[in-house]
């Protein structure tokens, strides 16, 4: 049966629509967690740089006469002080306030350690492991091959079965839960904990669909299927959910750390800057022009740039902090993102 042009036409636009909006989608994702926090702040910094030079190209009262008559410079770089060194402040006192959690008396510290220490033999009694590794990339590992494990091992346990479809079920089902754990899998082998790499990959792995779609499976077969090797994969499945929230909690404090850290960095400088434009700046300063623009153009913005960098560095740091946690919200079988598996007993591919 052939399509009539017009409904041809308008499924290959919605095609080309849904491409664009998921390339769109693919590149605001690398930007706002996958690249570099420091590229990604040049770049904003050079791209605001560069804008601020093009304005002199403009049909604009000239900036040397706007400075000379109404002080600009001035006030604007005062303004800057003021606000790098409460802005600064804030920020590193509310880190602080966060990182104060990890502070406590010797019974909570024991109380912490025997809840980890109780969470680490469990896991390792889901798994049917030794000792569970230490590396956050490697345990994530040791827990995706445990899921892997599971999941062979329940089709393996209904192949030839008498109900076609739940073999069929179950086939799609674990094929698919172990295609995506070897995908994760192969990521964590060169992952190390401080980078970005570890949480960006545990986020690839979707164990709320997983388990959710476990759960339909012992709902629809619950006489036929044997629990044993269904409730050990929903079991592994999760004690996956809290290792992954721990060390995304763990991310978030590493990253407040750097955050206050960077910006301890580049505030002392910006505040040098800053003052040298009060102290030493006027629309007299730097006569001439270079590449057919002003030099006070160039030194204004160039200094206007150094003074906003402590909060494009804050911003972006708390672009993939919040980012994580949009992704990472809800616990358990609960989907709150944009997905296309109404069904896994289905042909869309996770």
């Amino acid at each position: 049966m052939h399509l009539p042009v017009g409904t041809a036409v308008v499924t290959e636009s919605a095609s080309a629509v849904s491409a664009i909006q998921q390339r769109i989608r693919a590149a605001r994702l690398w930007v706002g967690m996958r690249m570099s926090r420091w590229l990604l702040s040049c770049v904003i910094l050079s791209t605001l740089f560069v804008l601020l030079v093009s304005l002199s190209f403009l049909d604009l009262t000239p900036l040397r006469a706007v400075a000379a008559e109404q002080a600009t410079i001035d006030t604007l770089f005062s303004a800057f002080i003021g606000a790098i060194i409460t802005g600064t402040a804030i920020v590193v006192t509310i880190n602080q306030l966060v990182l104060s959690q990890e502070l406590g008396s010797a019974g909570d510290q024991y109380t912490r350690m025997r809840d980890a220490m109780e969470f680490r033999r469990d896991v390792e009694q889901v798994l049917e492991t030794g000792v569970s590794s230490p590396d956050p990339a490697i345990f994530l590992y040791e827990l995706l091959t445990g899921i892997e494990h599971r999941a062979v091992a329940l089709e393996a346990s209904v192949a030839g079965h008498a109900n076609a479809d739940l073999s069929r079920d179950v086939a799609v089902y674990t094929t698919s839960v172990v295609d995506e754990a070897q995908t994760v899998k192969e990521s964590l082998q060169t992952a190390q904990f401080g980078t970005f790499a570890v949480i960006w990959h545990a986020l690839d792995f979707n164990y709320s669909l997983w388990l959710h779609h476990a759960r339909q499976l012992q709902h629809a077969y619950c006489e036929s299927i044997s629990n044993d090797y269904l409730d050990g994969l929903i079991e592994s499945l999760t004690v996956f959910a809290p290792a992954r929230e721990h060390f995304k909690t763990l991310y978030f404090q590493w990253e407040l750390i750097a955050l206050s850290r960077a910006l301890l960095y580049i505030a002392i400088p910006a505040l040098f800057v800053m003052t040298g434009f009060v102290l030493f700046v006027d629309g007299t300063t730097v006569p001439g022009r270079t590449l057919g623009v002003d030099n006070l153009v160039w030194l204004v913005s160039f200094g206007f740039t150094v003074g906003v960098a402590p909060f494009v560095v804050f911003t972006v740091y708390i672009l993939r902090i919040v980012s994580v946690a949009k992704h990472t919200l809800a616990m358990g079988p609960i989907i709150l993102l944009e997905h296309k598996h109404d069904d896994v007993f289905g042909t869309n591919d996770p």
